[in-house]
């Protein structure tokens, strides 16, 4: 049986298989190393935090794969044998392909340090991280996290659950700086605090220090300071697991290289998720995409390719979400670290509650560029229409209530953000013209089917 080949179960390769199931017959078959079953990485933390089981963290039930007919192949794919069209398999027969799709993911990142395969060191990216994680935690009393990107802050989350103290080495000046500007990072970095962790700023390890026994006991900064430890959790970022096509013809460079329809330079092999390159990147976009939604749209991107109607890889507008403990951050086209030049950004903020609004706006046509918050839940297909359209702050700002998904965002920010505004761009100033939010004319304007609704 040949057919269609996946080399990975994660949310690219397992969308890929369903939305290839529902346009072709053709067999499917997908193979995966670390479990039989697709589950949701996203909800690893829960996992480990006792919200969930592991039941709850699979969408599907285990007899879906044979009613759909996708075959799961638990095993290790060692190689790939482009010319005869197959997968060597470390225990089971190769698998034949008449194409194949690459999805394997990727690692938490190490950086050659010292001491880094002791035990104890642990990153985040595989169910069996979770469960070292869980065997480390037993009479754990102190950890350390290294790296200050959003899988830090959930590892923070997750030790503290188990009351284990938290200290949190950021090389950057502010918490996750390369992302976030000062404000938001100095109220997250507030959220961080607050929940027992010791953030260290502008502090870089040096080494990993051992006990007796080959276990880790503290780590060491580049200035010297040795921090006591028996978990060193590393959350500086990950890359592409590449390993299986290296010493093939697939081209690669920091990841499999593939144009914008998931083509990588050998005729019939696909990559995408977090593996794949792509080799012209589409404006405003990265070379890699590692984020849980770009790889869903790589593999619903990919399934009409290879169902007969290729498609160009087109994901539209850059957005992205996490939580940081109880602050939830959302943002909406490419917020920039710093405002650039060309740019103009507004910002208000409640520090109180730990709420925070920002837009940036082109300073010659006024046309909003994207939206970052934080404690406030906004409306994607609002923020999208607005900077697809080229909206004005004037009209964002005098329609801002429209953005409102949370009955708290319309109660009382929405009047301090315009007395805000109003303060800080007079000779912009606005008045309020949608306070009650959901149902409001800017948004009968985009959908025009709920104006036919009743407001409730």
């Amino acid at each position: 049986m040949s057919g269609v080949v996946i080399i990975g179960n994660g949310v690219a390769g397992i969308t890929l298989a369903r939305e290839l199931r529902k346009r072709s017959d053709t067999p499917i078959t997908i193979i995966s190393e670390e479990t039989p079953h697709f589950y949701s990485r996203p909800a690893l933390m829960y996992l480990y935090m006792g919200m969930l089981s592991f039941t709850d963290v699979k969408p599907y039930e285990d007899w879906f794969w044979e009613k759909n007919r996708l075959r799961l192949v638990h095993d290790r794919a060692v190689g790939i044998d482009v010319e005869h069209k197959r997968v060597r398999l470390s225990r089971e027969e190769d698998a034949a392909y008449d194409t194949l799709v690459v999805a394997t993911g990727s690692r938490w990142n190490t950086y050659g340090w010292p001491g880094e395969e002791l035990e104890g060191v642990v990153g985040m990216t595989h169910l069996s991280d979770i469960a070292e994680l869980e065997r480390l935690s037993e009479g754990a009393r102190e950890a350390v996290i290294v790296g200050g990107g959003l899988i830090g802050v959930e590892m923070a989350e997750m030790l503290r659950s188990r009351d284990i103290g938290v200290t949190f080495l950021v090389r950057r000046s502010r918490y996750w700086g390369g992302m976030l500007p000062a404000e938001e990072a100095a109220v997250v970095g507030d959220e961080i605090r607050r929940h027992g962790v010791e953030l260290r700023l502008s502090t870089e390890l040096d080494a990993l220090l051992a006990d007796g026994a080959g276990r880790v006991r503290a780590v060491k900064t580049k200035d010297g300071e040795e921090i006591p430890c028996t978990i060193a959790a590393m959350t500086a970022g990950v890359h592409p697991v590449i390993d299986l096509v290296e010493e093939g013809p697939i081209e690669t460079a920091k990841g499999i290289l593939v144009d914008n329809h998931f083509a990588t330079n050998v005729d019939n092999v696909y990559a995408i998720g977090d593996c794949a390159q792509f080799r012209t990147p589409l404006p405003e976009r990265k070379p890699v995409e590692q984020l849980w939604y770009t790889a869903k749209m790589h593999g619903a991107t990919l399934a009409r390719t290879l169902a007969g109607t290729p498609t160009e890889y087109r994901p539209g507008l850059f957005f992205n979400s996490a939580k940081f403990f109880e602050i939830e951050y959302q943002t909406y086209g490419v917020m920039p670290a710093v405002t650039p030049d060309e740019q103009e950004s507004f910002y208000w903020e409640d520090r109180d509650e730990g709420t925070t609004f920002r837009v940036n706006f082109d300073t010659r046509t006024e046309a909003v560029r994207s939206f970052t918050l934080l404690g406030l839940r906004g409306r994607h297909a609002v923020a999208e229409q607005w900077i697809d359209r080229g909206t004005s702050i004037r009209d964002v700002m005098a329609d801002i209530g429209a953005l409102d998904f949370d009955p708290e965002f319309s109660r009382g920010h929405l009047h301090a953000m315009i007395g805000k505004f109003n303060r800080d761009f007079p000779g912009k100033a606005v008045a309020l013209r949608t306070p009650k939010g959901l149902f409001t004319p800017v948004l009968r304007s985009l959908f025009p089917s709920l104006s036919s609704r009743r407001a409730g």
